[in-house]
């Protein structure tokens, strides 16, 4: 009997034997049909399992393919004919890395006993991975110089105009000596600041940097990016460029029923235009109407498309109640190739749907 031992790299193998119920003139039984690995640790490396089973039958018994229920689980078996009342094996390869947590997997095993016929039979294997201990490289995988952070990007997430907002972002010192912030050599927008707690950060210990965001002084609405730049000490690598972004939307203080009724309302005629066939580089124009279903002023805060591609032109920002404008949008094919789907989203006073989005597609050929 041979036995091929197959390794999938990084991954813990769990070596099977399956049991497989007797089936096809009961020429086959295996010992076990079910193995419990209990608790195992995902550092640990390869488990192993054998399930025996032995050819009852009067004819030569062949395993002809074990199928794993899933990647995780690498099977392996006896490739030769076993004669009566010889035994055999399938093997099968568990990696627990990146799997933590309970698991249940099946094989199915395919074999062939000569008058017979061909069968088929199912094993299991199950047990619970233990986690490894998260390393400071998981948590902050991005390293500049000696520091780590999670992102390069620092996220403020979704705000308002409302307040000023402030979060705070893990740093951790990879190096052996310690790093000091430049706070005075910070490169920043106005509406950002930044305080390194503490400025000087020892070796293998984290601080963090605690930013201070105002979408007032931002002056836009949705998704908004800037570039920052903060210094260290360190003789190279000083110099971390990070990305600051937000989702801002308007504050809108809480109003009567009766108040909601006056406000001004936004409303399109379309949501959506389809373009069609356009050839490439052609410039396609079409029109949306906005009209104000309110009882007050409308005014357009902003009109973002979320592509260069495409421009928005609003012959009006202030729309009086029960007036109708036209809101142009134009989409440069050039450089683009196939179906396009590109997006425009108007900002507004309107408190019941600030923000409102129409959409364009062409096939351009």
């Amino acid at each position: 009997m041979m036995n091929r031992k197959l390794r999938v790299g990084g991954m813990l193998v769990l070596c099977v034997y399956f049991t497989i119920t007797a089936l096809a003139g009961q020429n086959i039984r295996f010992l076990k049909e079910k193995h419990d690995f209990g608790e195992i640790h995902e550092e640990g490396g390869a488990v192993k399992y054998a399930f025996l089973f032995v050819n009852t039958g009067a004819d030569p018994l062949e395993i002809k393919n074990v199928e794993a229920s899933c990647g995780c689980t690498t099977p392996d078996w006896t490739d030769s004919a076993l004669m009566p009342g010889d035994t055999g094996f399938v093997v099968a390869e568990y990696d627990p890395l990146n799997r933590p947590g309970k698991f249940e997997k099946s094989l199915n095993v395919s074999y062939s006993a000569g008058r017979s016929g061909s069968a088929s039979a199912t094993l299991y294997i199950e047990g619970m991975v233990s986690p490894r201990a998260s390393t400071m490289e998981d948590e902050l995988p991005l390293l500049l110089g000696q520091i780590r952070l999670k992102y390069k990007a620092l996220n403020i997430g979704r705000v308002t105009t409302e307040k000023v907002v402030t979060e705070s972002f893990k740093v951790y010192n990879e190096g052996d000596s310690a790093v000091r912030w430049l706070e005075d050599k910070s490169s920043l927008p106005g509406h950002v600041q930044v305080v390194f707690d503490p400025v000087v950060l020892e070796p293998k210990t984290l601080g963090e940097i605690r930013l201070t965001f105002d979408p007032v002084k931002k002056a836009d609405l949705g998704f908004v990016s800037d570039n920052i730049r903060l210094y260290t000490d360190e003789a190279e690598d000083e110099v971390k460029e990070l990305h600051v972004i937000a989702t801002i939307s308007e504050y809108f203080p809480p109003r009567t029923e009766e108040e909601m009724k006056k406000a001004p309302k936004l409303s399109f005629d379309k949501t959506q235009h389809d373009f069609g066939s356009v050839n490439k580089g052609v410039t396609a124009i079409t029109d949306f109407k906005i009209t104000n279903n309110g009882m007050e002023d409308l005014e357009i805060r902003s009109v973002k498309p979320n592509c260069g591609c495409t421009v928005a032109r609003l012959k009006k920002q202030t729309i009086a109640p029960g007036e109708t404008v036209s809101f142009e949008v134009r989409f440069d094919t050039s450089g683009r190739q196939g179906r396009q789907y590109k997006t425009v989203t108007v900002f507004s006073n309107d408190p019941s749907a600030p923000s409102q989005m129409i959409s364009i597609k062409a096939d351009v050929n």
